[in-house]
């Protein structure tokens, strides 16, 4: 991985830190599963938070705003499921 790249992932992953807290009171974790060339950020929710009915809340007013908050220039946030 490129530092540039490197450097993208752990601004993501230090933005998702402030909110994991509240994932993991609820049995639920996140993970970045890919940062695409056009600044979009994939992430998996994990655990509890995979089945939640306010997954959908969750990802916009805690995920993507961590993340944009953090990182003005990513261009959207998308979550993918397990297979």
């Amino acid at each position: 991985m490129l530092k540039v790249e490197q450097d993208l992932y752990n601004k993501v992953e230090s933005s998702l830190d402030s909110i994991r807290p509240y994932l993991k009171a609820d049995g639920g974790d996140i993970e970045v599963v890919e940062i695409t060339d056009d600044m979009v950020v994939r992430v998996r929710l994990l655990g509890a938070c995979e089945s939640c009915p306010m997954s959908f809340m969750t990802m916009k007013a805690g995920v993507e705003e961590s993340i944009r908050s953090a990182i003005p220039g990513i261009k959207g946030i998308e979550t993918v499921t397990a297979l």
